[in-house]
């Protein structure tokens, strides 16, 4: 009879779960971007060429409503494929990558959002960027559906040994002790992730002075 799982071996399944998922959208990321986003731009060139030489009245309101549309679809495309995963995450890191993406996600939420950055930033993995950006997508969007704030700080702290990045959404908080993580999938999830990745997630919050999300990645020395 086959004994129970390991904690190693549950924790590589896992791993490998989420590795499998992030290259699919990873993959449809670039499809939306690459394929459907540009062909949908050329339709959206194309009507613009063919209202120039719209003379009815009727049909060039008719052009207009179609070409803001169209405008409308090429952003909430762009949107979604940086949500599955932006470009910058791989080419440039995890802080290009989270600066660019609170950008839409404010643009989104109308939830203004500073980061600001100390330290020397350092080279990660691949992996340990998708991780991280993960977590802090996921602290956002908890803010937004949950803190009822206008305003979240992100901090970077590049130390030697470590990397440490806080989210506060200063928001209307709750009792940590009240919240069980069945109810709140998100938080175990980004525990686990962080865990999985070497570092930890420590989850902070004040009713009436908002939420404190620390993520913590141990670094390699060169």
């Amino acid at each position: 009879m086959m004994g129970e799982p390991s904690k190693q071996s549950k924790e590589a399944v896992i791993s490998y779960i989420i590795q499998t998922q992030e290259e699919e959208m990873k993959r449809i990321s670039y499809e939306l971007h690459e394929s459907v986003g540009q062909t949908l731009y050329s339709f959206y060139t194309g009507l613009q060429f063919i209202q120039s030489g719209i003379t009815d009245n009727q049909l060039k309101r008719f052009a207009e409503e179609m070409e803001q549309s169209l405008e409308r679809s090429i952003k909430e495309i762009q949107m979604v494929s940086v949500e599955l995963h932006p470009p910058t995450l791989s080419t440039l890191g995890i802080y290009p990558a989270l600066k660019s993406y609170a950008k839409q996600f404010t643009a989104t939420f109308g939830i203004e959002v500073e980061i600001e950055e100390g330290g020397k930033e350092k080279k990660l993995p691949e992996g340990q960027n998708v991780t991280l950006f993960r977590v802090c997508q996921e602290a956002l969007h908890n803010a937004a559906k949950y803190a009822d704030t206008s305003f979240i700080k992100i901090i970077f702290t590049w130390e030697a040994d470590c990397l440490k990045i806080e989210v506060k959404d200063f928001g209307k908080g709750f009792q940590i002790d009240e919240v069980q993580t069945q109810s709140f999938p998100g938080i175990q999830a980004m525990k686990e992730r962080m865990h999985l990745a070497g570092g930890e997630c420590i989850i902070s919050s004040l009713v009436g002075e908002g939420t404190e999300v620390t993520m913590v990645l141990p670094l390699l020395n060169p």
